[in-house]
C-alpha cells in the first residue's frame, strides 16, 4: 500500500471538519511522526493548501503535556478549522519553559496535526484518516535521546509513563485507520 496515495484517495471524499481535511498522526515518542508528517506535506502540498500542526509546539511542558490542557487545545484548533476560521495557537518554549508567541494558521484544505496525542477522541471525530505508528518504547527513547540530547532521560522516562497510560485510556492505536511499522 502506498500510504500517500492512500491518502490522496481520501481527500477525495467530503471532508469531516467544515471545509477542510483533517489528518492525525500519533505514536510514541521517537516513532517518526514529525518526519512523516513532513513527507505528508511536501507529497500533498503540491495540489493543495496543506498546513502542519506540531504538538511540541502546543504541549504546556512536559508536566502538562498529555493533560486536559492539550484537549482544550485540540479542541479550540478543531472549532476554529470547523468554522472556517484562521486557527492561532500560542507556541511553547521548551528552553524558556513558557509560552512565547504565537502562530496563526489561515484557512487550508489540510491540517496535518501530529505528535504523541494527536489522534484523541476530539481529533478523532472529525479526522478524515487518523495513522498510528508502532515503535518499541526502547527504539523511541534512543531515538529521542540521539535527537535531543541525554539531559532529558529523567523527564523522558517519565514521559514513556505518561503517554502510556494516555494510548490506554484513549484506545489510540486500536481506533487509528492506518497503523504503521518503524520496524
Amino acid at each position: 500500500m502506498n500510504l500517500v496515495s492512500a491518502v490522496e484517495d481520501l481527500l477525495t471524499g467530503l471532508p469531516r471538519c467544515g471545509s477542510t481535511h483533517v489528518l492525525a498522526i500519533d505514536g510514541r515518542a521517537g516513532a517518526g511522526k514529525t518526519t512523516l508528517a513532513n513527507e505528508l506535506f511536501l507529497a500533498l502540498s503540491s495540489s493543495r493548501k496543506v498546513a502542519v500542526v506540531h504538538l511540541d509546539e502546543i504541549y504546556a511542558g512536559w508536566e502538562l503535556a498529555l493533560t486536559d490542557m492539550l484537549t482544550a487545545s485540540l479542541s479550540q484548533i478543531i472549532e476554529a478549522i470547523s468554522a472556517g476560521e484562521s486557527v492561532t495557537f500560542p507556541i511553547y518554549d521548551w528552553t524558556w519553559q513558557q509560552f512565547d508567541s504565537r502562530r496563526e494558521i489561515p484557512p487550508r484544505d489540510l491540517i496535518i496535526i501530529e505528535g504523541v496525542g494527536s489522534c484523541q477522541r476530539i481529533v478523532r471525530d472529525v479526522a478524515t484518516a487518523t495513522i498510528w505508528i508502532d515503535i518499541d518504547q526502547e527504539t523511541g527513547l534512543e531515538r529521542v535521546l540521539s535527537r535531543d540530547g541525554l539531559a532529558i532521560v529523567d523527564q523522558m522516562n517519565t514521559w514513556q509513563e505518561r503517554e502510556e497510560r494516555h494510548f490506554l485510556s484513549d484506545a489510540t492505536r486500536e481506533n487509528a485507520d492506518f497503523i504503521l511499522s518503524t520496524t
